[in-house]
């Protein structure tokens, strides 16, 4: 019987609990990651974070001696960026968000506003361990304005964002409720599990969702972004997913296994 994964050219990674945990490389992920550069296949790592560049990744990659580069990174940011330009090209956005997402913006040829400015075409609210008090009044003004109110999108739906000794800090959800309760407008999220993500990341790569797999710990979003987007999804039970979860969030993944090194020659079953 072929491998459901035979055909799969291009691989989707989540980061932390597919390919680490915290600093410390999964049993097999190096392994894994050298079988798809010497079959060459392709593969990009994926996060909801919005608040950090591509190359803070990559450095971390780096230092765990795995090989990237920013072909091998997307980040929710890139996601916006691919999704609002088809919107409209060179938009002009206000961004609830940190520098360097704001950075990402203006190199994909947005302006970026730095008040509410009356031309403002989207609203866009990230990760940002940045936010002002300024920042929520400016949003709020452009969410409620008489004539034309401006469109509200959102990097990622997480409510909180790990932190050490096992805490949480606010993510972009949770900032996105402050507005919504404020102005009574919610955004559209851009991120996992909703399908642009995954839908986005092939396009950057240029590759097809036929040929493509996601991979990740978390049934509710990596697994759910690719169930959402119609490609292949793979559940490794090296992270925070149990077995359980499948019932528990009804989501059902293409494959089930243990962890990233199981896929390892599955192009030639």
């Amino acid at each position: 019987m072929k491998h459901p994964l035979a055909d799969k050219n291009l691989y989707l990674l989540d980061m932390d609990g597919t390919i680490y945990l915290e600093n410390d490389l999964i049993d097999g992920a190096a392994d894994f990651i050298n079988w798809l550069r010497d079959t060459g296949k392709d593969y990009v790592f994926l996060t909801n974070n919005s608040s950090k560049s591509a190359d803070a990744y990559l450095e971390k990659l780096k230092r765990l001696n795995i090989p990237a580069d920013r072909s091998n990174m997307f980040t929710s940011g890139q996601a916006a960026c691919i999704f609002l330009r088809d919107l409209k090209e060179n938009a002009k956005l206000y961004v609830v968000g940190t520098e360097s997402l704001k950075a990402e913006l203006r190199a994909n040829g947005f302006t970026v506003a730095e008040g509410p400015d009356a031309d403002v075409d989207f609203l866009l609210v990230g990760y940002d361990t940045e936010l002002t008090y300024q920042k929520l009044v400016d949003a709020c003004e452009l969410l409620t304005r008489e004539v034309n109110p401006v469109p509200f999108y959102a990097t990622n739906p997480d409510w909180v964002c790990p932190a050490q000794k096992g805490k949480y800090l606010p993510d972009c959800h949770t900032m996105c409720d402050m507005l919504e309760r404020a102005t009574g407008k919610a955004p559209f999220y851009i991120g996992k599990p909703r399908k642009e993500m995954a839908l986005g990341a092939i396009k950057f790569k240029g590759g097809d969702p036929a040929r493509t797999a996601l991979v990740g710990d978390r049934l509710y979003t990596d697994v759910a972004c690719g169930v959402n987007a119609g490609i292949a999804s793979v559940f490794v039970l090296s992270g925070e997913g149990t077995v359980e979860d499948i019932e528990k969030y009804g989501v059902t993944p293409t494959i089930v296994l243990d962890s990233v090194k199981d896929i390892i020659g599955c192009d030639a079953e």
